[in-house]
């Protein structure tokens, strides 16, 4: 089906369910009002486009606002304040610091440190999943991540080539934890920072920086270094695992620089030897947010404007490590505007009263059973939605603004259901097209990775075990942690 036939099908379902659930409204006690209705309508159309019509993520979000502003259901000036909140400003200033930090080389720097350190392919595994932890400190995308490793991911294959099998975990096991990892920190993905606003609209209070840091970390990782050990449990065989493998600095460089006096990264700096100054820079400029980031209760100062302080040091004229035109030229101005644009539907759904009916209807039969039923339905729902909602943002923003409406009754806390719900979603593993790290290490050139096969293999183990983990930690630890169930 052509992706004008797919609109045109799409429109028709969604008026058909429109009137549908007009009718259903009616007819029930408590009936939808009119803007929750045409709020359910475009947001069903939505879904709908983000499961399978083919169209980008962020015109079909920011279609959705401009048609309930159109029909008068949302404030114009709602999206406008989206597109200045927080949350934009903080993503803002983080891309900004990525992109300097990135330039010179201390990522893959830190990389090469690991891997040359391996001598058997279980180091190996390990050594990298630390790296692959560290980086969603560092950048705030599991896309931006994904690419960044991919030179690291390229120079190990190269090395490794006669041993396919493990050469295709390795591939495997990027994206993996990357995905996995990306809970570890509240600017890992954009759906972390759609939760945390959810949070505040709904309940007045969000998630903060060390908020997210402390239940966030301990699931990073784990499930992290469980996958990376289930990898290589279903990758590779026994003599694979016992065979030795030699790393050195120098697998790291291109041919043409090889007559250089020490592997150096062709387009940063340095791999070996002493960081270099503007490496130093970079560092504290890393270490300095992260700390103002963490003591965020003592001094107050927003995590947006800390995050701006760090890209206003990153690209500070002489002692910055790039210039302020080249990094903004690397934010993804585009998922950006997604954000905003589904801040701006969350908003619509509460404030709407959809959120609320929607809740009522969807999930309300089991607001009367325990908790931890009710939980388990949520990160069962939150682990399976990513084969039909590929964006883990807009998976976020289907599922949360309705958990937290209906966690209250439910007998939970909402900022502990909507926390479950989020990393759980955290998986999306099973197709190429389920996160675009998967897909990019799906078609790496040169090399053979992986194929849908072994993506629906590992799923098949890693999808329950990382609801099982989730539900885990939600129970027993997280509220140690602070995230209290009820």
């Amino acid at each position: 089906m052509s992706s004008t036939a797919q609109v045109v099908a799409g429109a028709t379902v969604v008026a058909i369910a429109g009137a549908y659930a007009w009718q259903v409204g009616h007819r029930s006690a408590d009936p939808p009002s009119v803007p929750a209705l045409l709020t359910l309508v475009v947001f069903g159309a939505a879904v709908w486009a983000w499961m399978g019509s083919g169209l980008d993520d962020t015109y079909v979000s920011l279609a959705a606002v401009i048609a309930l502003i159109v029909v008068g259901v949302l404030p114009a000036e709602d999206l406008f304040a989206a597109l200045g909140s927080e949350l934009i400003w903080l993503m803002l200033g983080a891309f900004v610091m990525a992109a300097g930090i990135a330039r010179t080389g201390l990522a893959t720097r830190a990389a090469v440190a690991l891997a040359v350190r391996a001598r058997n392919p279980r180091q190996l595994v390990h050594l990298l999943t630390v790296g692959l932890v560290g980086t969603a400190y560092v950048v705030p995308s599991t896309s931006a991540r994904a690419v960044l490793a991919v030179p690291v991911f390229v120079a190990l294959a190269s090395v490794l080539a006669p041993r396919r099998r493990l050469v295709k975990a390795l591939a495997l096991l990027f994206p993996t934890v990357i995905l996995l990892s990306a809970v570890g920190s509240l600017l890992g993905a954009g759906a972390h920072l759609l939760t945390s606003q959810a949070l505040a609209a709904a309940t007045g209070t969000g998630i903060g920086y060390v908020g997210w840091l402390l239940p966030g970390l301990p699931l990073a990782v784990v499930s992290s270094h469980l996958a990376a050990e289930l990898l290589l449990w279903m990758f590779t065989t026994r003599e694979d695992r016992a065979t030795r493998v030699q790393i050195t600095p120098d697998d790291f460089v291109d041919e043409r620089w090889s007559s250089l006096s020490r592997p150096t990264d062709p387009l940063t700096g340095p791999l070996t030897g002493p960081l270099t100054t503007v490496q130093l820079r970079a560092l504290v400029v890393l270490a300095g947010a992260v700390a103002l980031w963490i003591s965020e209760p003592l001094h107050g100062i927003s995590p947006a404007v800390v995050a701006l302080l760090g890209a206003l040091a990153v690209a500070a004229p002489r002692c910055g490590v790039v210039a302020i035109g080249p990094a903004l030229k690397e934010v993804p101005w585009s998922l950006l505007l997604f954000l905003a644009a589904t801040l701006a539907l969350g908003t619509a759904l509460i404030d709407s009263g959809a959120a609320a009916w929607l809740a009522g209807r969807v999930l309300e039969p089991l607001s009367a059973a325990p908790p931890v039923v009710f939980l388990a339905v949520v990160v069962v729902l939150s682990t399976v939605l990513h084969l039909v909602v590929q964006s883990r943002s807009a998976r976020s923003s289907v599922l949360v603004p309705i958990v937290v409406a209906l966690a209250p009754a439910a007998g939970l806390a909402p900022a502990a259901a909507a926390f479950a719900s989020t990393a759980a979603a955290g998986f999306c593993h099973t197709l190429p097209a389920s996160a675009k790290p998967v897909t990019v290490f799906a078609r790496v050139d040169g090399i053979d990775t992986y194929d849908r096969s072994d993506l629906f293999r590992l799923s098949r183990v890693l999808m329950p075990l990382h609801a099982v983990l989730v539900l885990t930690f939600a129970l027993w630890l997280w509220p140690h942690l602070g995230l209290p169930l009820t």
